[in-house]
């Protein structure tokens, strides 16, 4: 497989780091072609502006997404973009490596979303869910949090896990085209003992071990529901 790691952590020495280590060295070793976007270390700009489009189809008024598939078949939208959006276009699965900050990925990966799954590829019209326009890729989180396991849980303090998550999980990742595998969730790393920390690193490795039977999450698929999007009567 193509692989792309897009990760998001502003300290090179952070565990997030050692996880993205690791999985780029057992990943590569297992055969897979790797390619990192470490978006600190690029400098990555996460504001979504109208300077990401060197010709604009309406000059008067910026609507962004309309802007984004114009300035891309144009091939006048922001180099940076355009190259983030090869990587995309060219892996089989994405990688997202990053610390869970206030419920949702740091700043700099949101922008990344924004700026690179750009309209006209990777959604656009009916090109959503299962029949969005990355279909037939996968994605997956791997991140780290400071909460303990049984604090996420249907009656936990912080509740479930994929609830949380649902905005990236559902409204990014499914929502584009990607089957989404299960998460890889680091606990407590701020607190905890490096033997510990090395037995994240071999759960981790173990589980990159079995990419190919890991059974996705589940989402809508656009076969249930009508031309309006009202769900279909279940026969």
């Amino acid at each position: 497989m193509n692989i792309l790691i897009v990760h998001a952590h502003p300290e090179p020495l952070s565990f997030n780091t050692a996880l993205k280590d690791l999985s780029v060295n057992e990943l590569t070793a297992a055969g897979h072609t790797v390619t990192v976007s470490d978006l600190y270390a690029m400098d990555f700009n996460p504001v979504a502006s109208r300077d990401d489009f060197a010709e604009r189809k309406s000059p008067d008024y910026l609507v962004y997404a309309l802007e984004q598939r114009y300035n891309y078949e144009k091939h006048t939208i922001a180099p940076d973009i355009a190259a983030e959006v090869e990587k995309v276009i060219a892996a089989d699965l994405i990688i997202f490596n990053f610390p869970l900050f206030w419920f949702s990925v740091p700043a700099i990966l949101k922008g990344w979303i924004d700026r690179v799954l750009i309209s006209g590829v990777c959604y656009g019209g009916m090109r959503f869910y299962d029949q969005g326009g990355l279909k037939g890729k996968k994605a997956m989180l791997t991140f780290t949090l400071g909460g303990r396991q049984h604090m996420f849980g249907p009656d936990a303090i912080h509740g479930e896990l994929e609830v949380m998550l649902r905005p990236i999980l559902r409204g990014t990742l499914a929502y584009v085209g990607l089957e989404v595998l299960p998460p890889f969730v680091g606990y407590h790393v701020p607190y905890i003992t490096p033997e510990a920390r090395s037995e994240i690193l071999s759960d981790y490795a173990a589980y990159l071990g079995k990419l190919d039977t890991l059974e996705p999450l589940v989402f809508p698929k656009i076969e249930d529901f009508d031309a309006k999007l009202y769900p279909k009567p279940k026969v």
